[in-house]
């Protein structure tokens, strides 16, 4: 709920004339989001091309026909139970959002299936303001 309610105020501050991006001639502001997919499972990697790919087919791409890109990422993060540093492949997933749109119930399914299908703890979500053009 609160992400929902941070997604929505973010919204809000772009589609509002008073703080509107300022966009070069012929691009118009929007937000992006990025998904952080880390790949292992535990101290092994688990989520291997094959299942990424089934996991892009059936969850990611329909959410978002329109397009997306996909990055390959080397993620690390602390592992506070035993205070050491983990090093992980990841996929980074790149999305152009619309104004208005249910965009944010279609990020948070996909973290849900992503989390429940492959038994992750978190997918890092960013939604940040941008100009686009294409």
């Amino acid at each position: 709920m609160r992400s929902a309610l941070a997604f929505l105020a973010l919204l809000l501050s772009i589609a509002s004339p008073a703080q509107a991006l300022d966009c070069r001639a012929g691009q118009q502001p929007t937000l992006t989001a990025e998904l952080f997919f880390g790949r292992n499972i535990g101290q092994r990697h688990a989520v291997g091309d094959a299942a990424w790919s089934r996991f892009l087919a059936a969850e990611i791409t329909p959410r978002f026909p329109a397009g997306l890109t996909v990055v390959d990422a080397t993620g690390q993060w602390r592992d506070r139970k035993r205070n050491t540093l983990v090093r992980e492949r990841s996929k980074l997933v790149l999305v152009t959002l619309r104004p208005g749109a249910a965009d944010q119930a279609r990020i948070d399914a996909i973290v849900a299936a992503y989390k429940r299908r492959f038994q992750q703890q978190s997918v890092a979500v960013l939604v940040r303001p941008a100009c686009i053009s294409f």
